[in-house]
């Protein structure tokens, strides 16, 4: 058991070429890239978070937290999906959280109507059948089946719960685990992280974030979604809130590493951000700012030989009616130097949320020396150590720039900057032609990205597509309740699992409660293919990884790279969570049909 060290790593990406912004058909074209299908709508907000595929009856099964149901959808139709049936979790729990498919049997994950109360992973067959249950940590909020069916693993997040009577006090913290159940012998072990408690200063020192007030290390901790790896050993769990990733060995059912993601410096060309909702611009820039990846969905793939890791960076912050770390810059005076005097104001980083936990720390004068921002605004690879081989940098916001999503917060462009901009969450990696892509869906810009990663250093932005609904002119540019809004899950649909033998994707819409299809198109990969040289190192490079073993101290030759941030030495206080105001113009170059109509943008590379 161990716990990596990784620095603040700096990463320079490589901005793809922009493409032209068109109109999608309704059918796939001759072109790479996304083309909408058919979309199963719930009618309903939440009706659709997460969702599954099983190739051997071509349905797909979908969380719809409106109807505490599992919502079974057929789609040997791709153009004409349809509601099959209903799966009733509601007399499991109180909240239907993940689906998974594998193996012929459904698994769904349940909390607890009480909120520290264990939680429940039900098995279906695929034909709707209960078949048995399992009680497992609390609020599990991500389930995966490895590749052979037999192992379930389950990331239970367990968030502090407030008290019913006073919102303000906090009730309980409880322990973050990771099930991990055994379906050969219905059994279920759990890892936790408890061999870690008592190790705060050194997990700190590595960068990961445990700050809760009087939690521990494994109350601290908070599992939020599955990846395994292709061979079914290993679960690679990201801990979002700590901007960690805990490696688990599933056979064991132990935590065997713990790895720090480091910090994204936003100071970098080709890193840059728009952290202002109150300059009236689509501006992205540069910045004396650190990025805390805190990724949420993730995937294991291999390519070449080598297994990696894909996270969508959305970030995240514990905001709570019993403790809140968001802040603002503006709520804090900034150091002069490394910062101008007006670097604070609205239009610069004064919007911009930042936390007042770990890292933010105050000098002896009372100011911030280093401003930190939630999430990367990105994608990112990396081995299976957290060493970084691609970030997309600042890429989602340049494809977004003179669109009506860019930095989309509901029906306002440019409303999201001062938060977490296009904010990356579900993600899924396929093969298509003998190449391997990522598909990474925006929460809040909306849509899906699409990137040939099959040169993990240096993957190529292919195509961008939003379906969300628009209205006529002199109306608002975009309705964030027609159409598909927020996708929250991807599921690849290999071309030889697919009801019409091409490859597409299943994407989950949580505002919108609607299921929407997608076709890939991709060009053959070349029979023959010269090995493309390695990509530079960063700007700033991941320090070598150190190993610290739990219950010890960081040893004394461990240095500490000026981009890290060190342990604070001042408590700062926690603040109630702030909610933007203010109308900005949407973007002059929106685009508005002329009739009320599904808007499928999409932005492709020049082929």
């Amino acid at each position: 058991m161990k716990i990596r060290h990784l620095a603040a790593t700096a990463v320079t990406a490589s901005t793809a070429t922009l493409g032209v912004l068109s109109l999608g058909a309704s059918a796939q074209t001759d072109e790479e890239g996304l083309t909408p299908l058919g979309v199963y709508d719930t009618g309903e907000e939440g009706g659709s978070e997460i969702i599954a595929f099983d190739p051997a009856t071509d349905r797909l099964f979908t969380t719809n937290g409106a109807d505490q149901t599992i919502d079974v959808i057929d789609i040997s139709d791709p153009s004409a999906p349809s509601l099959v049936t209903q799966l009733d979790v509601s007399s499991y729990g109180d909240g239907i959280q993940s689906v998974a498919v594998g193996d012929g049997v459904i698994a769904a994950a349940v909390k607890h109507a009480d909120g520290a109360g264990a939680g429940t992973v039900v098995l279906f067959s695929t034909a709707g059948v209960f078949d048995t249950s399992y009680t497992v940590g609390v609020l599990p909020d991500s389930i995966a089946f490895t590749p052979d069916g037999r192992y379930i693993v389950v990331a239970n997040e367990a968030e502090p719960v407030c008290t019913d009577d006073d919102e303000s006090v906090l009730d309980v913290d409880p322990e973050g685990t990771i099930s991990v159940i055994d379906t050969t012998n219905d059994s279920v072990a759990t890892a936790d992280f408890n061999a870690f408690d008592g190790t705060e200063a050194a997990l700190a020192a590595e960068g990961i974030r445990i700050f809760f007030p009087g939690s521990s290390v494994s109350q601290d901790l908070e599992p939020e979604y599955v990846a395994i790896t292709p061979d079914g050993t290993t679960a690679h769990v990201t801990l979002q809130e700590n901007n960690a990733i805990a490696v688990v060995d599933i056979a064991t059912a132990t935590v065997t590493d713990l790895v720090p993601l480091g910090f994204k410096d936003h100071s970098i060309d080709g890193n840059g951000i728009d952290p202002s909702n109150r300059d009236d611009a689509e501006a992205i820039a540069t910045w004396n700012v650190l990025g805390m990846y805190q990724p949420d969905a993730i995937a294991a793939v291999e390519i070449d030989g080598t297994i990696y890791t894909v996270s969508a960076n959305e970030g995240d912050a514990r905001d709570y009616d019993c403790y809140s770390e968001e802040a603002r810059v503006e709520d804090f005076d900034l150091a002069s130097p490394p910062y101008a005097a007006t670097d604070g104001d609205e239009e610069n980083l004064g919007r911009l949320k930042t936390t007042t936990a770990f890292p933010t720390q105050l000098n002896g004068d009372d100011e911030v020396e280093q401003v930190y921002a939630y999430g990367a605004r990105s994608f990112t690879i990396r081995t299976t150590d957290g060493t970084i081989v691609f970030d997309s940098g600042d890429d989602f916001e340049q494809q977004l720039v003179g669109t009506d999503f860019f930095n989309l917060d509901e029906d306002e462009t440019d409303g999201r900057s001062d938060d977490k901009g296009p904010e990356p969450e579900a993600l899924a990696v396929g093969v298509v032609e003998g190449r391997t892509f990522a598909f990474i869906g925006l929460e809040r810009s909306g849509g899906v990205m699409m990137y040939d990663i099959s040169d993990p250093t240096a993957p190529e932005f292919i195509d961008y597509v939003n379906t969300a609904e628009t209205v006529p002119d002199g109306a608002e540019a975009l309705v964030t309740g027609g159409g598909d809004v927020a996708p929250e899950g991807i599921a690849f649909i290999s071309a030889a699992d697919s009801p019409t033998g091409e490859p597409m994707l299943a994407v989950s819409f949580e505002v919108s409660g609607t299921s929407r299809l997608i076709g890939i198109d991709v060009q053959t990969a070349p029979t023959t293919t010269t090995v493309p040289p390695t990509t530079a190192a960063p700007t700033t490079t991941v320090a070598p990884a150190t190993t610290v073993e739990p219950t010890t101290t960081v040893p004394a030759t461990t240095t500490v790279p000026a981009t890290t941030t060190v342990v604070p030495t001042r408590e700062l206080p926690a603040t109630g969570s702030q909610d933007s105001t203010g109308n900005l113009a949407l973007a002059a170059l929106a685009l508005v049909l002329g009739g009320t109509g599904v808007l499928a943008a999409s932005r492709r590379r020049s082929l």
